[in-house]
């Protein structure tokens, strides 16, 4: 672990709170809790309950600012992926991956966090934002990573890589002699 902290190469976290599509739609089931607390305090139905919901759920969006889903570390041959405290450590050798690439698609901007997701060939790591960036194994696994600093992540990770494949071909050249 101390190893592993001292030479960090890229450092990134993302928190729940941030994801737009779930503010979104907390932030609509608040408005409709203090709607209905104003159409049923006409009427005193347990309007109380309904206005208690719309704080409670206004609260918990502001304190999922402070959780952290996704700390993306990169440091020498490998990519660490934390997540919450409940999900395992995930860490990929960098020396499998055959290609880099970042991914801009406004599809992402309507994605719920996934940590760790298997679907389709594909494991996804995504909080929030509109930029990814996709690894592929050499067994043709795709790794979907989001990230708001995608071109620093990638001149990151395809310096990793070139590195280690030129290592490993020297290593080769050497043993072949």
């Amino acid at each position: 672990m101390v190893e592993e902290t001292s030479n960090i190469l890229f450092e990134e976290k993302q928190y729940l709170g941030y994801n737009k599509y779930s503010n979104v739609r907390r932030m609509a089931l608040a408005l409709f809790c203090f709607f209905a607390y104003y159409w049923t305090e006409e009427n005193n139905r347990n309007g109380e309950i309904l206005f208690f919901m719309g704080i409670v759920i206004t609260i918990i969006s502001v304190l999922l600012i402070f959780v952290m889903h996704l700390k993306t570390t990169v440091i020498e041959g490998s990519i660490i992926l934390d997540g919450l405290w409940t999900s395992k450590r995930v860490k990929i050798d960098l020396g499998g991956i055959t290609s880099v690439k970042a991914i801009s698609s406004k599809t992402f901007m309507i994605r719920r966090p996934v940590y760790n997701l298997h679907w389709k060939g594909n494991i996804r790591f995504y909080t929030r934002g509109k930029e990814v960036v996709e690894l592929i194994d050499k067994d043709g696994l795709r790794y979907v990573i989001g990230s708001q600093m995608s071109g620093q992540l990638v001149q990151i990770l395809q310096k990793q890589i070139s590195k280690h494949h030129h290592t490993v071909d020297s290593e080769s050249a050497s043993t072949d002699s």
